[in-house]
């Protein structure tokens, strides 16, 4: 069973790797009743950039852009695909930070794009 994010962004978080609370990180705590409400608006994008530039940093530029060609061109994985692409020490040691990153992402675009975003994430 799938946990979704949906409002002004919609995605999936990554099972058994990324938590409800992931868009915490990004300086908003969602509100919890039965799924974490999060509402961004424009004072929160610095925020967002700063969280991104710190996972960019952690990660690195050339190893970030490496995991995005992957899971660009692959809509499922496995470790076995992973390896072979030789990509399975850098998932394994980075992939909550990644996917995270992912996330971060479509929220600051959601608030460049709209003002704001507002979205669940499903617990």
């Amino acid at each position: 069973m799938g946990r979704y994010i949906s409002g002004d962004i919609h995605t999936k978080l990554w099972f058994g790797v990324q938590s409800s609370d992931a868009a915490d990180r990004f300086g908003v705590t969602g509100y919890q009743p039965e799924e974490l409400y999060y509402y961004y608006n424009r004072d929160d994008l610095d925020k967002v950039q700063k969280e991104l530039q710190s996972i960019i940093d952690k990660i690195g530029i050339f190893d970030l852009a490496k995991l995005k060609e992957f899971f660009d061109t692959y809509n499922a994985y496995s470790d076995e695909m992973l390896k072979e692409a030789g990509l399975l020490e850098l998932w394994n040691n980075c992939k909550e930070d990644y996917v995270d990153y992912e996330l971060g992402c479509q929220i600051r675009d959601c608030i460049i794009e709209q003002g704001s975003c507002e979205f669940t994430a499903e617990l």
